[in-house]
């Protein structure tokens, strides 16, 4: 049994993950990360998101450790480097066998395939494994076998067919006989530019994952369904940075929900259900971004909407960016999203709405936006997020849907606890007057008027659309 390769990416545990798991049956196990930062921040990711990825690989190293797997560290700068990179360590340390877990954005699937071909050449065999989805891309497909463009269709033929195997954890490994090769320090970041988030309110690791699941599901689950909605309500899971870099996965997330909902998922509990869609959600998008790698290329999945004439407004999308657009939900969620690294679910659909449809504004600048400060920033999902309320993507919400900032304001923060909490200079506003307040008022409260009506917004939109 020779020595066994383990390239961790977005896969940041040793509890349930199939290349781990795969490789420690083989043999013994040396682990490696490449960090690629300088492909990262080409990707759109900001330092909430690489910083926390930063501190999520020396937890893995600490968790690692306690199990005698080695992790080599290399900083790599572009996925260019991975090659090179891998194929070294192959040779130094004699290794049989190379272990990883797919990604599906299309670099990502290159990189992957640039070294499975050197690794061929040189007559070493790798593995590649499907963890982070249930389903395969292309496995789960229409009658007319092709790739799912609708979300409702795609989870009733994921809950249909998916199997217990799917659904079982994987092996964690045991303790194995200390090797002969050291732990590679892992470098200090660069300078990335920005304030970081508080670290304390995303601790690193999987135990710190666990424990949100953990009181997530013993103390919001059975409510989700009805408070996910409420950016005032602390309702949400706050999973989604620890699914998106592999810290938690899909299968452990299930597996919590089943035992505490009579072994179901597609039935009973209504908030755990609930979540459940979520999840196969994020599973949707990965196999959109396989099958339909346009939106990778940041094309929409409507090709036709190509043509839509979106404005040049640098000052609406200044105002939009810094929560100065004169509708307060719109502004806190924001504020939210630039102070924390995470934004409420709802809100993001707000923003994205009021940015592509009020404003008009190419969905592509939010997208970007949303990924440079994200914690959770994951790109498959903030894509198919943006695409949705921009009416561009898959399962896109109707051209003609267009959210009322102030309407979404009074029914989901109903007494302006969110916006006062986000926005200080409207605090001392009555709760009703916080959804949109009275105009001669603004100047004393430092507040701005709104940037754009509402109805002409919205109509100017519909033409926009229509014109297509």
């Amino acid at each position: 049994m020779g020595l066994q390769l383990v390239w961790f990416r977005t896969d940041l545990r040793v509890h349930d993950n199939t290349a781990l798991a795969a490789a420690a049956a083989q043999g013994p196990v040396v682990a490696v990360f490449l960090r690629s930062v300088e492909q990262w921040q080409r990707h759109g990711h900001g330092a909430n998101k690489i910083d926390f990825w930063h501190r999520n690989v020396r937890a893995l190293k600490e968790s690692l450790n306690a199990l005698n797997i080695p992790l080599l560290f290399r900083d790599i700068g572009t996925y260019d480097g991975a090659t090179k990179a891998i194929t070294e360590i192959v040779a130094e340390h004699d290794i049989e066998r190379v272990h990883f877990n797919h990604q599906y954005p299309l670099n990502e699937r290159r990189r992957d395939l640039a070294v499975l071909e050197a690794l061929k050449a040189k007559g070493v065999s790798a593995h590649g494994h499907h963890d982070a989805i249930a389903f395969a891309p292309g496995t789960l497909s229409t009658g007319k076998g092709e790739y799912y463009s609708v979300f409702t269709p795609f989870a009733k033929a994921w809950h249909k067919n998916v199997t217990e195997a799917q659904l079982s954890l994987r092996d964690t490994p045991a303790k194995q006989k200390p090797l002969s090769i050291g732990n590679n320090a892992i470098a200090a970041l660069p300078d990335l530019g920005g304030t970081p988030v508080d670290k304390n309110a995303w601790p690193a690791g999987e135990e710190a994952a666990a424990d949100r699941l953990e009181r997530f599901l013993q103390q919001r689950a059975q409510r989700y369904g009805e408070q996910r909605d409420f950016p005032a309500v602390a309702g949400t899971s706050e999973l989604s940075a620890y699914l998106a870099l592999g810290i938690i996965s899909y299968r452990q997330c299930l597996q919590a929900v089943m035992s505490r909902n009579g072994g179901h998922l597609a039935d009973g509990a209504k908030g755990l259900t609930t979540w459940v869609n979520e999840l196969v959600w994020r599973e949707f998008y990965q196999h959109v971004a396989f099958g339909f790698p346009r939106v990778v290329r940041h094309e929409p999945f409507q090709e036709h909407t190509r043509a839509l004439k979106w404005r040049d407004d640098d000052e609406g999308f200044k105002a939009w960016c810094e929560g100065r657009t004169g509708y307060p939900l719109v502004d806190a969620a924001m504020r939210q999203l630039v102070d924390t690294g995470w934004m409420h679910n709802r809100l993001r659909m707000v923003t994205a709405m009021f940015l592509s449809k009020h404003l008009l504004i190419d969905w592509r600048r939010g997208e970007r936006f949303f990924l440079e400060h994200l914690i959770d920033g994951d790109f498959c999902s903030n894509n198919g997020g943006w695409q949705w309320a921009a009416s561009t993507g898959t399962d896109a919400a109707p051209y003609f849907r267009i959210f009322n900032p102030t309407t979404q304001s009074t029914r989901f923060d109903p007494d302006g606890e969110f916006i006062a909490h986000w926005l200080p200079e409207l605090e001392e506003l009555p709760t009703k007057a916080r959804h949109a307040p009275p105009r001669d008022m603004l100047t004393k409260l430092d507040y701005p008027e709104p940037i754009v009506d509402h109805k002409a917004a919205r109509a100017r939109a519909l033409e926009a659309f229509k014109a297509l």
